[in-house]
């Protein structure tokens, strides 16, 4: 039944032309369908949930203002995807990005983790929620490690499972920069999870709960205020 319903929806190409001639309802009907995933995509660049729900806004505003200009070439959803990676290559840098996170700046962060573990204690309760939060922060703060470009590639192949050939039609380049730009991100986040991440291996340095620790210390988390466990 569910897939008989499915089936006489209108594509999101059908539901652009009727929203062209002005069609409330499949103006509507396209936004609801889109903007989960754009939000996915700013959530992961930016990585402040604040920050994403501003941007998809701001994205959405000029997919619905700009409709018009889709012409069919490609499908609406890679069409929409391009103007989202537009506005977060572009857009100024938000409250995390002004910190200029790098690699080398992460692990010493790793290493403070590390020296200051038996600082604090957590309720037991509250330790597997705090656990999870760090580990989504943690997977978050290494993507904006990341240049720009290489950011949003390896959000697109890795997290969103583009293919080189939609990766490279969303960012409006040739397959092989696509390559290239997935190909460093995957190189420099294996790199760095391979020598630091206890969940790779188990003899490294880093493990989640004795982060959670440090980073109850210095309040950058909290368990009555999670980003992203119980987002």
């Amino acid at each position: 039944m569910q897939k008989e319903i499915e089936s006489i929806q209108p594509t999101l190409e059908a539901l652009v032309e009727m929203a062209k001639a002005g069609d409330k309802y499949s103006l509507e009907e396209i936004v609801r369908r889109i903007q989960d995933r754009i939000y996915g995509i700013a959530l992961r660049m930016l990585y402040h949930p604040a920050d994403a729900e501003d941007a998809t806004q701001e994205i959405l505003i000029k997919i619905i203002t700009h409709l018009d200009s889709f012409e069919g070439r490609s499908r609406f959803s890679t069409w929409a995807y391009r103007v989202a990676s537009n506005h977060l290559l572009t857009t100024k840098k938000r409250m995390a990005e002004s910190y200029n996170y790098t690699f080398e700046i992460y692990e010493k962060m790793l290493d403070k983790s590390d020296s200051c573990s038996r600082l604090s204690m957590i309720h037991q309760a509250e330790m597997g929620l705090m656990v999870e939060e760090m580990k989504l922060a943690c997977t978050q703060g290494l993507l904006l490690c990341l240049r720009r470009d290489v950011r949003l590639a390896f959000i697109l192949g890795e997290v969103f499972g583009a293919t080189t050939k939609e990766g490279a039609e969303i960012l409006d380049i040739s397959k092989d920069a696509y390559r290239k730009r997935l190909s460093r991100g995957r190189r420099l986040i294996q790199d760095f999870m391979l020598k630091n991440c206890s969940l790779v291996n188990p003899s490294n340095i880093c493990r989640c709960a004795e982060a959670v620790k440090l980073h109850m210390n210095t309040r950058s988390i909290s368990p009555n205020h999670l980003l992203f466990a119980t987002h």
